[in-house]
């Protein structure tokens, strides 16, 4: 599968940003997908999952702000990100898992001035 991240940009402290991710197959029955981020010189983290089921997790520094969703028929993951911190500069990158192979996006660049 291929995986096909947009959406990024420069935005203010206090904006909003949606990030997608077009896969290049079904994603009905992915078991998970994913949304990852790098900032400069750090290591990447995860910052949200969502099950095939909809059930959803988020790293402590998003919950509340961020929301991660798919839209299976259109076969694209989303982040809807809000009240952005300039801590939230990072390259996102979506993600899935399908059996025990993992698959990257080619990630998109959020920068948030302060």
């Amino acid at each position: 599968v291929q995986l096909q991240a947009s959406g990024g940009g420069l935005v203010q402290a206090g904006g909003s940003l949606t990030l997608s991710c077009a896969a290049s197959r079904g994603i009905a029955n992915i078991a998970r997908m994913a949304w990852y981020r790098q900032a400069p010189g750090k290591q990447r983290e995860l910052v949200a999952v969502i099950t095939s089921g909809g059930s959803t997790d988020y790293a402590d520094s998003v919950k509340g702000r961020f929301t991660i969703s798919r839209d299976n028929a259109k076969s694209t993951l989303y982040l809807q990100m809000n009240s952005l911190k300039p801590e939230d500069t990072a390259v996102y990158y979506c993600n899935c898992r399908i059996v025990i192979q993992n698959y990257w996006g080619q990630g998109t660049l959020v920068t948030v001035s302060s």
